[in-house]
């Protein structure tokens, strides 16, 4: 693609890139073109790259500023006079010919002083330096025209004063665009921009290299274990940041810079030396999307890619915004949307999966369900991401809507509305286990037990939103809700399980006279066996919330040692009362641990008791 080309037209008025007065070709007389030429001979010729004199390594820009200038007036007074000779009719073919030499002889220095200081100056002009020293248009805060002195000043705007590094990258972007233009408007802007974009295009795949960005292919990826991929997208995160706001901005903002006398030829530059990088960049996150390993735990990694795209995406659309550079734009759009599919399937199989679960075996004491504790721990992690996920889950809504009691959340109008997608299909994530818990419920014989365990694994659930974010998420309503469904739960377990053994006492107190000795011994017969029953299931039993195991023997003890005391102070005989009122609260203080006890051991139980019930 030829990206600057030279007018044919003779009465085209040209711009010296040293000078904002347009100098007409046809106001030159031959004798001014001719001398035009022998002056620019003179300094050309000096610093002929093939010359066998000191300057042919000597760097013109570096060795003197003014003679730099000047050379770069006289290449572009020999251009005008050039077109001079070619549209007089009298001209001379030898100073046409002449001209024609010294501009490739300039040509060629002006190439060579180029690339020297685009690679002598390649620490200065990195992308991050260049992304704070120029406006984000890219327009020039200063002049060749300018003496060094004035290139420093307009830096000094944005602060007191600028380092040596500053002041020295300056002097090499003007250096680099004052040659960009004298080449383009002689007619060699494609030489130019071919050095530019090699150069240029290095830097930017080194950079990316260094930050660990390489090629990734779906096969790669797929052989990689769970802790490479961890590190790898972890690393990834990092280096997409660095690389959207200070590699390609720094590289975009430099590029428009130096060619900014042609939106055309900085856009095409711009988009050659990206490219490749940038598409390969930003293509890291579908491939990771695409990764048959369905693991759940992968959710939070996808999660974070999502987070790191959506967040850059206004500085990618801002760099990447022209047509030359849309596919960029458009590979970072599809891995955007990649990600929210994979994310969206894996949480739909995670639904499926606590929907599936098929295992029989009931929990031992009426204990937490590995499935309550599994699904649980991740959907508390998955709250940590709710913003991303209602992001993700606004464009994918359930086919079978969620309905909730009215009162399930807090005042919808309350909840932020980017929390609220979220919100509710976490909330019914955790309505699909309740369910699921339900009816794993329904696998014990003993109906106390089944209580027990819905008590224990709601309180788990329970925690497990009052100590994450999805305490915000739900709100106080669901957790009062659900608390007061727990303590239906246990008031339920304690009906049922400890019906056998208020029942003896009961019966004495409905009786109006004094009980015989047989009665008596009957009732506390009758008691002791229930009670021993009871124990010697119910020690086995386990309660894993401290605080609701508290409250739960409290709640034993409260109605059952009171009356069982009036009964024995009323009835007491040594002949057949085996359980006094202090041993009856030192084994309820046994209850819930999960501790096995040995038939027949009630006593010896009670001995190592510490009554705490009866305090």
């Amino acid at each position: 693609m030829v990206l600057f080309q030279t007018s044919n037209s003779h009465n085209h008025l040209h711009m010296s890139p040293l000078s904002k007065t347009p100098i007409s070709p046809t106001s030159l007389t031959a004798s001014m073109a001719e001398q035009s030429i022998r002056n620019a001979e003179s300094i050309i010729t000096k610093w002929d790259v093939n010359s066998s004199s000191l300057t042919t390594v000597t760097p013109l820009f570096h060795h003197n500023r003014k003679e730099a200038k000047h050379y770069l007036k006289c290449v572009t007074a020999l251009r005008q006079s050039m077109h001079f000779l070619v549209s007089s009719q009298n001209s001379s073919p030898h100073n046409l010919v002449l001209a024609q030499n010294l501009m490739q002889i300039a040509m060629k220095r002006l190439q060579k002083e180029f690339y020297r200081i685009l690679s002598s100056n390649r620490e200065r002009l990195d992308p991050e330096s260049v992304s704070t020293s120029l406006s984000s248009d890219g327009s020039a805060s200063f002049h060749y025209d300018d003496d060094e002195d004035e290139v420093v000043d307009r830096l000094k705007i944005a602060g007191e004063s600028i380092s040596e590094v500053e002041r020295v990258s300056a002097l090499a972007m003007a250096d680099l665009k004052v040659i960009a233009e004298c080449m383009s408007s002689s007619g060699y802007g494609k030489e130019c921009v071919k050095i530019y974009k090699l150069f240029r295009k290095s830097i930017v795949d080194r950079g990316l290299y260094l930050m660990g960005i390489e090629k990734f292919k779906s096969s790669k990826i797929s052989k990689m274990n769970r802790e490479s991929l961890d590190q790898t997208v972890k690393n990834w995160l990092n280096a997409a940041n660095i690389a959207v706001k200070s590699l390609f901005n720094g590289e975009k903002i430099l590029c428009d810079h130096v060619f900014s006398a042609s939106q055309t030829t900085r856009d095409a530059c711009f988009a050659e030396i990206a490219m490749e990088g940038a598409k390969n960049l930003f293509k890291f996150p579908e491939l990771i999307a695409q990764n048959k390993n369905s693991h759940p735990e992968r959710i939070f990694r996808l999660l974070e890619l999502h987070s790191a795209i959506s967040e850059l995406l206004p500085e990618i659309e801002s760099i990447f915004n022209v047509e030359l550079t849309s596919a960029i734009k458009f590979q970072a759009l599809s891995s955007l949307q990649k990600v929210g599919d994979s994310v969206h399937t894996i949480l739909t199989n995670f639904e499926s999966t606590i929907r599936k679960d098929s295992s029989k075996t009931p929990v031992p004491g009426g204990g937490i369900h590995p499935l309550t504790q599994s699904a649980m721990n991740y959907i508390s992690s998955l709250s940590d991401y709710d913003r991303i996920l209602s992001d993700i889950l606004s464009v994918y809504p359930s086919v079978e809507t969620p309905r909730f009691p009215d009162s399930y959340f807090n005042n919808p109008t309350v909840v932020e509305a980017p929390k609220q997608a979220a919100s509710i299909h976490l909330a019914w994530l955790i309505l699909v286990l309740l369910c699921k818990i339900d009816s794993k419920a329904q696998l014990y014989k003993d109906l106390s037990l089944s209580y027990l365990f819905l008590a224990n694994n709601l309180q788990f659930i329970v925690n497990q939103v009052q100590t994450s974010n999805l305490q915000h998420l739900l709100g106080q309503q669901w957790l009062s809700r659900h608390t007061q469904k727990i303590k239906q739960y246990a008031q339920s377990y304690e009906s049922v399980a400890w019906n056998r053994v208020f029942k003896p006492l009961s019966e004495s107190e409905r009786t109006t006279s004094e009980l015989s000795n047989e009665a008596v011994k009957e009732c506390f017969k009758r008691f002791n066996a229930a009670f021993e029953e009871v124990y010697m299931k119910q020690v086995l039993w386990s309660v894993a919330d401290g605080k609701l195991r508290d409250e739960l023997k409290v709640s034993i003890a409260g109605k059952l040692v009171p009356v069982y005391k009036e009964f024995y102070e009323t009835y007491s005989n040594a002949d057949f009362v085996r359980i006094s009122p202090d041993d009856l609260g030192n084994y309820l203080s046994d209850l819930f641990h999960g501790t096995r006890i040995s038939p027949g051991s009630l006593s010896a139980s009670s001995s190592h008791s510490n009554g705490c019930l009866l305090r």
